[in-house]
């Protein structure tokens, strides 16, 4: 007689996964591959996924961190996560065909951002210091003209110029909630302070956050695929414990479940960050139903359609 497996739930989040500037950026690099043959130069990982980049370097994509470590004569794509404005100026210099794979949700705060300046506003940005998208946005306009805040305690220490003269944008792939309260603290110190027209945190990054809102309070513990350097996959860890769910934990793969902190659940919630392939999310399914007997339960909170065109460039004849 076999032993029964245990019962488990698995509440599966929707939207997880891909995002429309994750799918764009992929495809990007995969098309290059195609008109122009191996090697197709990318500065910087084209999205945060070890997965992802693994996949593209076995088919002829080099991932390096600095244009300088491209030849002239490769293309070069630009990261998902936007680069600063020097970087695109390099590359015309030395001649290089380069392709930009910088998200449209980045390239619109970076519009903004030019905008602002434009009007003679210095610029406040909500971010994380060192992260790709921060560094691009922040290297669209002169050295001083953008001033960084991580959190509330830093708007009650930033120095500006003119705080009647000021504007504020954000990373697209913050915690809603957290960017909530630091506007506040910003609005509340500089009251002629002005924000974008929409916010500027992208649609997939709040529609993760809200499905992970909705299924946290039935699970007893909750999974989050996606890459250690992924902003919006660690906030999805952050949103799930806020939401009433203690064990959240960020796993990169299946291989990473640590399955002696799950003895004893119930139920278990699934999401992935906007990078993260949907094949990563069926192995940690498939590596549950080994071990239990597993039903799925979809929790859906909005239904996504969004699709980015891919460069001009790209869907011409070489």
């Amino acid at each position: 007689m076999t032993d029964r497996l245990p019962p488990l739930t698995l509440y599966l989040a929707a939207p997880r996964g891909f995002c429309a500037g994750v799918d764009r950026a992929i495809k990007i690099v995969e098309m290059a591959l195609e008109k122009w043959g191996a090697p197709v130069y990318v500065r910087h990982e084209i999205v945060h996924n070890k997965y992802v980049v693994d996949d593209l370097r076995a088919k002829g994509a080099v991932f390096v961190e600095e244009l300088e470590d491209c030849p002239d004569d490769r293309p070069v794509i630009f990261s998902a996560h936007g680069v600063p404005k020097s970087v695109p100026a390099e590359a015309s210099r030395r001649e290089m065909i380069y392709v930009d794979a910088t998200c449209p949700l980045v390239s619109k705060v970076h519009i903004e951002a030019a905008r602002h300046h434009e009007n003679r506003l210095q610029m406040v940005m909500i971010g994380h210091a060192g992260h790709p998208e921060t560094v691009g946005t922040m290297g669209q306009l002169p050295p001083g003209e953008v001033l960084l805040v991580e959190t509330v305690e830093d708007v009650a220490h930033v120095e500006v110029r003119d705080p009647q003269r000021l504007a504020f944008v954000t990373q697209t792939t913050l915690s809603v909630d957290d960017t909530i309260d630091i506007v506040a603290a910003l609005r509340t110190r500089f009251p002629a302070i002005v924000g974008p027209h929409k916010e500027d945190i992208c649609y997939a990054t709040t529609n993760r956050q809200e499905a992970v809102k909705a299924l946290a309070p039935k699970a007893d513990a909750l999974l989050v695929v996606g890459a250690p350097n992924s902003s919006n996959s660690k906030r999805l860890v952050e949103v799930g414990r806020r939401a009433g769910c203690a064990y959240s934990q960020l796993v990169q793969r299946a291989t990473d479940i640590d399955w002696r902190a799950l003895e004893g659940i119930g139920s278990v919630g699934i999401t992935a960050g906007a990078s993260a392939p949907e094949v990563l999310i069926e192995e940690v399914i498939d590596a549950f139903r080994a071990r239990y007997d597993v039903t799925v339960e979809l929790v859906e909170t909005a239904q996504e359609n969004v699709e980015f065109k891919v460069p001009r460039v790209l869907r011409e004849p070489a």
